[in-house]
């Protein structure tokens, strides 16, 4: 079932269906089927998600479905449960017991297998360690760990006791931690040594302790001895995770708690320089995940699930810990990179363990191309039967590859599209139902009533470009940015009253299908993160020679965007390849690798307007196009133009 190559602007490209087989097997075997579904989720809401919820283990049932006062929502209102025995517990007390959870590999090559009971037995043992050290149900805990079993432990044991975790990014550096620290007023901190990545140690507890110069309010920092590595302790703070264990009871009663009491803090850039405290809280967020896993991913007893993804990021919270647990599903966890030791080792993993369904990033997938088939050519991917795309629409030609490559031309492709605000998959295929064209994420997935609209708030007609809106709420969405529900309100709900504003552009075709066009803010997608201008900005202009910075993303093949820097220089300071690599080990060290601009220009000045705002679109159209033909006739200095001309031609 292979297919020709297509773009998102003809409506005659390729369409791919799902085999008679798959459908024939599937939890949604067709169109019709979905298309019941879906209005019912949307003509009745509360009768759909009641329906849903009740899949879960409830201590005490929900009153009311929805409490909406915009933009505030309660799901299932008056329901008490503890996540934590949804993903954990109820497994390991039936046929579960013995499955395995996680099929864990360091990328060493060190593995583990942890079933269910085993799984319940660690996050018992250290749920009764925080409250030893005195954590308790409202607190929050920060966890900067690498892709090791003990970060799934710490989560769910957070999750057990009700304190809301906060994940870190293994990549992110020590301002970036001490910010989240200062917003969330984290007491605790979960760490390892470090993580391998490709070969070498990454430091972590060093980040911490640099962090910690500046945040002085933590009481406990616990610390995995991942890498054996050479470790300074500070006393009565610090402990090794090892040390806590020991003599600890695997056993601990979990309590119940109310469906909005909060999970987890995830903190993603904005278009201003702060980050955003993403609030998430527990009966609706994990009435999304478990729904959205178990059909988009269709999901069966005997099926072993892998997402690439790191637990730092939304993707890793709701398709590795809570979704696939919440299903007693078996998953793979891998700690290091895809190209160690070289690009076959996603492949040596999925022959390795029989990964039936893989789940991983277009940006992946593109170095993947890069690196040759000979690569997944040298292995048995033949248990493959379903593959998924994440973290930012995926090209028509990636999309291609994976299908004919990976899947060999007989496994769908869920191609989904959500975001860290919305906590679950919100835009997908159902696997079974969904003829896909390449490059498109298709139809909303049940009880989201997506919409495209214009600038006045008119339903865009098919093939135009709009504003990408969702009109009713769903269970699993962010309740607030943590501390300021003004900001919350400002930055999702004011663009159109009552609607939920993604920040993403899109359009659709004659059949309906959404084609994500990218973000219309000031955040980049690099790589599937999401950066904000503004704060690598602010991470430049901290930088003692540095003015004045403006950052754009640039289209790039393999990372999708790569970000590009415009410098202007304070008096006295010389433009030279050194100053240029220091400004970006500077970013690095302020916000984490991920960040370090790729392009970096210096310049006299910026093109603002005579009223001072810098116009980006013409950075953006200069770096990609060379030349400028848009309206400038608000341009304050034309020079500059000319000077940002002969910079561009120069390597960067």
């Amino acid at each position: 079932m292979s297919s020709k190559n297509s773009t998102p602007s003809h409506d005659h490209d390729a369409v791919i269906k799902p085999s008679r087989e798959f459908s024939k097997n599937s939890r949604i075997p067709s169109m019709a089927a979905y298309k019941r579904l879906y209005q019912e989720s949307i003509d009745k809401p509360a009768t759909f998600w009641a329906r849903e919820a009740a899949e879960l283990d409830w201590h005490k049932k929900w009153t009311k479905v929805l409490d909406w006062k915009p933009p505030f929502a309660k799901w299932f209102v008056g329901g008490k449960l503890n996540v934590c025995e949804n993903c954990v517990d109820r497994h390991a007390a039936g046929p579960r017991r013995n499955k395995a959870a996680i099929i864990w590999e360091g990328e060493p090559g060190d593995k583990q297998v942890i079933t269910y009971g085993q799984l319940q037995r660690e996050v018992c043992r250290f749920a009764n360690v925080l409250e030893n050290k005195g954590v308790k149900a409202g607190d929050r805990v920060l966890i900067y760990l690498p892709m090791i079993p003990e970060a799934a432990y710490a989560m769910l044991a957070c999750a057990r006791i009700g304190a809301a975790h906060n994940v870190v990014f293994g990549g992110f550096a020590a301002e970036a931690i001490a910010d989240r620290l200062e917003d969330s007023g984290a007491t605790t901190i979960i760490t390892a040594d470090g993580g391998w990545r490709r070969g070498k140690v990454v430091p972590l507890k060093p980040v911490v302790d640099l962090a910690l110069e500046s945040y002085q309010n933590v009481n406990h920092v616990i610390v995995v001895n991942r890498c054996h590595t050479d470790t300074p302790m500070t006393s009565d703070r610090d402990s090794w995770w090892h040390d806590d264990i020991k003599g600890v009871s695997t056993r601990h009663k979990a309590r119940a708690f109310d469906s909005e009491q909060p999970l987890f803090l995830l903190y993603t850039s904005g278009s201003t320089g702060k980050p955003k405290g993403i609030l998430h809280t527990s009966g609706g967020y994990l009435t999304g995940t478990h729904s959205s896993f178990k059909y988009i991913f269709d999901i069966r007893e005997q099926d072993v699930y892998w997402c690439t993804a790191d637990i730092g990021w939304i993707t890793g919270h709701s398709y590795i810990v809570y979704g696939p647990l919440a299903n007693g599903a078996t998953q793979v966890m891998y700690e290091g990179a895809p190209n160690f030791p070289d690009f076959g080792r996603f492949w040596k993993i999925v022959e390795d363990h029989g990964v039936s369904i893989f789940y991983t990033a277009p940006t992946a997938i593109r170095a993947f191309i890069r690196a040759g088939d000979q690569f997944p050519d040298a292995y048995d991917l033949s248990s493959l039967r379903l593959l998924g795309s994440v973290g930012e629409p995926i090209n028509p030609q990636a999309w291609n590859w994976y299908h004919r490559k990976i899947g060999g031309g007989k496994c769908p492709i869920v191609d989904t599209w959500w975001q860290t605000e919305t906590g679950a998959i919100m835009i997908s295929p159902m696997p079974g139902a969904t003829p896909c064209k390449p490059g498109t994420a298709t139809h909303p997935f049940f009880g989201i009533d997506a919409a495209i609209l214009d600038d006045s708030g008119n339903e865009c007609k098919a093939g135009e470009d709009g504003r990408l809106v969702i009109r009713k709420p769903w269970p699993s969405m962010l309740r607030s940015i943590y501390g300021d529900k003004k900001r919350y309100e400002t930055t999702y709900w004011s663009d159109y009253p009552g609607l939920y504003t993604a920040g993403d552009g899109a359009r659709r075709d004659k059949q309906g299908n959404f084609w994500i066009i990218g973000r219309l803010d000031d955040v980049l997608n690099v790589s599937g993160h999401r950066l904000g201008t503004a704060e690598i900005e602010s991470a430049l202009v901290s930088h003692p020679a540095v003015a004045e910075a403006a950052v754009i993303g640039r289209p790039d093949d393999l990372k999708g965007q790569a970000v590009s820097a415009f410098v202007i220089l304070k008096a006295g300071n010389k433009e030279s390849p050194e100053l240029r690599e220091t400004l970006r080990k500077h970013v690095a060290k302020v916000i984490g690798a991920i960040a370090k601009p790729d392009d970096l220009y210096f310049s006299p000045g910026l093109p603002k307007t005579r009223s001072g705002k810098i116009m980006r679109r013409l950075l953006k159209e200069l770096v990609a196009t060379g030349t400028i033909s848009g309206n400038v006739t608000t341009l304050e200095d034309f020079s500059v133009i000319d000077h940002l001309k002969n910079q561009l031609s120069r390597p960067s």
